[in-house]
């Protein structure tokens, strides 16, 4: 579950009590538990929900399961994406022996991509020589000419930790797609690994420096030559990651609205020719206005161009070219990268299945062409048909959730409403159908030539979308995704038709598990729209404040609220949830659940309410479910990584906290004062 942003910079260019009290006055209804509802099997009834909720309803689930050493965690998403990705698996398969796909058609591609990533033996064999013409290219730059022409006209090609370039929503006018200027992408997955001086990354540092030396020998370096690099490339990476903005300070997007025209593109970076740059990229248009993501981080920059160090430069570009291409190269260099960044950074025992691996690439390049093959075999009509149902419900609790708040006025209640009834709905899969036929994915390609073919693609894509109207219909994930997303610019809610599995939704299963699974999932999204970071945009999509002074005061300190009781978990030996950077997840789990809650009450009271089921009321099934869903087992590694990287709070620390501020909790459970699960009602966060 994401807020959808800007993508990620690639290169310059392209750049989710008992069980007897609660059962003793159910009148009792057999459910088919193993299949379509909660399994009694996976709960441990000797804790009481009021001491321990997460184990009483996980506990043997718990007991009874171990991480597979090829997951950094293990749970309910994780278990669905394994089970997904086997029927992907099986479509694939069945695809390639239909024959019936031509060369040039989407799903011939993916097979082709799919294929030469499997065939070792042609990776090995080629060892780097696919990567030679681009390392070659990085040795003869010697001017600022020469670097300015390797990192813009080379960008589908060479990696490097400077800048980049994206095409994206203007946040003013949402329905047009402006250039974007951002920094580069860097070794280390975020900034604090590279500022923090805790022995954990000071660790991680040193751990890093060994994986460069390790990885440059590939490139035929010696031992001390390699780590003498890997050195320099720390410090320099250091230099660019210090003057970025941290985790918390990105999510606020005002942060990165700062238009420019190119004259004063130019004078914050003089030693860059801009417009030379930009046609050397491929944008066809000339350009009036970008929008400068951090210019601080420029002000960086332009010292270090003013004072060109070009064997550095050389240096860290090569390392970073090498970086990015690790995984389309030979299996041993794969495995030296996986070693690091499965490994060392999240635990990961040992790599997933060759098949595996090869399909998430696939999936990350053309995934709508598996798409439309997964929908027609794996998705069906009644299970959109009830989700829309559950989506229309939902929303209007939330409506009526936002007409009861007692801290907004109705002046910004109005506005928070038409946000709401503007929001765009889409399920399972798109209407409209990426076209990859510019792609040139061929027959005879090397994997690595194949991937360059698809991050050429990528690139001409995006930047042909500079100043150009935003397609509303696209979507920023495929169908056989297991997550879901708001994207603030359209204003809309995405589920692929993936997620609409159990355990989060079974078309079959009873609503209070649907409504705590999928239902409270469908809430979340909502909430994005309304955390500290999606309320920031209005109905329309553009960043614009709709809040009067008071209720965004009101707002806030709520937020706070909530942002310190996180804070306060503490979920590793000294290791604590960040608060304010998981905020905008954490209040989109309280607003989901309750949202959520709401619409199931909807539900009964226009359907009739059933009986209990396993001894079960409803409200007790729909609290269980949302605890089913977010069950986690997490290497300490990959628990560690998270709190750093991850704006989502701990899947073991979702399953709970936001039900310590839901009095029907309290209710359900029989939870009173005195009980460990109990939160005194004045210490209870109430914001949607």
């Amino acid at each position: 579950m994401k807020i959808k942003f800007l993508k990620p910079a690639v290169a310059f260019a392209v750049i989710m009590v008992s069980a007897t009290s609660c059962k003793e006055k159910a009148e009792v209804a057999k459910a088919d538990t193993e299949s379509h509802g909660i399994n009694l099997q996976d709960m441990d009834t000797t804790v009481s929900p009021k001491v321990d909720f997460y184990n009483y309803v996980n506990g043997n689930w718990m007991k009874h399961n171990e991480i597979p050493d090829d997951q950094t965690s293990w749970g309910g998403f994780t278990i669905l994406r394994k089970n997904t990705d086997a029927d992907v698996l099986n479509i694939l398969a069945k695809a390639k022996e239909s024959g019936k796909y031509a060369a040039d058609t989407d799903q011939a591609k993916a097979l082709m991509i799919y294929e030469t990533e499997l065939d070792t033996v042609a990776r090995n064999k080629a060892g780097i020589e696919p990567l030679k013409p681009a390392l070659e290219k990085i040795a003869s730059m010697n001017s600022m000419e020469d670097f300015q022409k390797l990192i813009s006209a080379n960008a589908a090609t060479i990696s490097q930790p400077f800048l980049g370039l994206a095409a994206f929503s203007n946040p003013s006018n949402s329905a047009i797609n402006s250039a974007y200027i951002t920094p580069g992408g860097l070794g280390l997955p975020d900034r604090d690994f590279y500022t923090n001086m805790d022995p954990a990354s000071v660790k991680i540092r040193e751990q890093y420096v060994d994986h460069i030396t390790r990885m440059l020998q590939f490139l035929g370096d010696s031992e001390e030559s390699a780590h003498k690099q890997a050195e320099t490339i720390l410090a320099f990476e250091t230099k660019l990651a210090t003057p970025r903005l941290d985790k918390v300070a990105s999510r606020d997007f005002r942060n990165f609205n700062n238009p420019k025209s190119i004259s004063e593109l130019q004078k914050m970076v003089p030693e860059i020719k801009w417009e030379q740059a930009f046609k050397d990229m491929g944008v066809t248009k000339e350009l009036d206005t970008v929008i400068v993501m951090q210019p601080k981080y420029m002000e960086t920059l332009n010292q270090i161009f003013s004072k060109p160090d070009f064997d550095t430069w050389k240096t860290v570009i090569r390392w970073s070219t090498l970086n990015s291409s690790a995984g389309m190269l030979t299996t041993e260099i794969e495995k030296a990268n996986f070693d690091f960044y499965a490994t060392t950074l999240n635990g990961t025992k040992k790599q997933k299945p060759a098949n595996e691996r090869a399909l998430a690439t696939v999936n990350g390049s053309v995934g709508e062409a598996l798409g439309k093959l997964y929908v027609d075999e794996m998705f069906p009509p009644e299970a959109k048909a009830k989700a829309e149902k559950m989506i229309e419900n939902v929303i209007a609790a939330y409506k009526d959730r936002i007409n009861a708040l007692d801290w907004m006025s109705d002046s910004t209640k109005v506005k928070a409403i038409e946000k709401l009834e503007k929001f765009t709905v889409k399920i399972g899969y798109p209407d409209k159908w990426k076209d990859f036929s510019t792609m040139e994915v061929k027959e005879g390609n090397t994997f690595y030539d194949n991937m360059v073919a698809v991050q050429k693609w990528g690139l001409t894509d995006n930047l042909n979308r500079i100043d150009e109207p935003v397609d509303r219909t696209e979507w920023g994930m495929s169908p056989q995704t297991v997550n879901a997303y708001f994207n603030p610019f359209n204003n809309e809610i995405v589920f692929p038709a993936a997620i609409l599995q159990p355990p989060f939704y079974d078309y079959k299963a009873d609503e209070a598990v649907n409504y705590g699974g999928m239902g409270a999932v469908i809430g979340h999204e909502i909430s994005h729209a309304f955390d500290d970071s999606g309320a920031r945009f209005d109905a329309n999509g553009n960043l614009s404040n709709w809040w009067t002074d008071k209720d965004l005061e009101n707002f806030t300190e709520r937020g706070n609220k909530l942002a310190e009781q996180y804070s306060n978990v503490e979920v590793l030996d000294s290791v604590h949830i960040n608060g304010k950077f998981t905020l905008g997840e954490n209040i989109g789990d309280l607003g989901g659940v309750l949202a959520a809650y709401d619409g199931l009450q909807r539900f009964y009271k226009e359907n009739g309410r059933p009986d209990n089921i396993d001894g079960f009321t409803p409200e007790q099934r729909f609290f269980m479910s949302w605890a089913t869903i977010w069950r986690t087992k997490a290497r300490e590694e990959a628990i560690r990584n998270q709190v750093k990287t991850d704006p989502h709070s701990p899947g073991m620390v979702r399953a709970t906290q936001p039900l310590l501020n839901v009095d029907a909790f309290y209710k359900a459970f029989d939870i009173k004062e005195g009980d460990p699960m109990y939160l005194a009602p004045e210490d209870r966060v109430r914001i949607w």
